[in-house]
């Protein structure tokens, strides 16, 4: 599970799926799955979602790149799907999360943390 999870961590922007994942775990999709879910509390899927959000979230408060450019960087296939999940996500649009996002001058181990979607 590790090893499929480091993989989706690294690869978060590439188009990955569960067969994929479960290859890298050396288990059958539904095993794969299940065991995911139990282990890390939410589903493959949604945890690639998450991790993409989290990209996005600094891309939007660190450059000034438009919505659209960041969703297809960190993986998303349409800007609809992006903008959906982004506020499932974090509560509001990425465009409202912009405005309202301020960079300050705090360590990026704290500013992760402080900023992390919770589901």
């Amino acid at each position: 599970m590790l090893r499929a999870r480091d993989a989706m961590d690294r690869a978060y922007a590439q188009p990955l799926d569960v067969p994929d994942l479960a290859r890298i775990a050396h288990v059958s999709s539904a095993h794969f799955t299940r065991t995911f879910r139990a282990t890390f509390g939410e589903t493959p899927h949604r945890y690639l979602q998450r991790r993409r959000v989290e990209r996005a979230m600094f891309l939007l408060r660190e450059t000034d790149r438009s919505v659209t450019d960041i969703c297809f960087e960190v993986g998303f296939g349409s800007p609809g799907t992006f903008s959906r999940t982004f506020r499932d996500i974090v509560g509001r649009s990425p465009r409202a999360y912009r405005k309202e996002a301020v960079a300050l001058g705090v360590p990026t181990c704290f500013t992760m943390a402080w900023t992390r979607p919770s589901d």
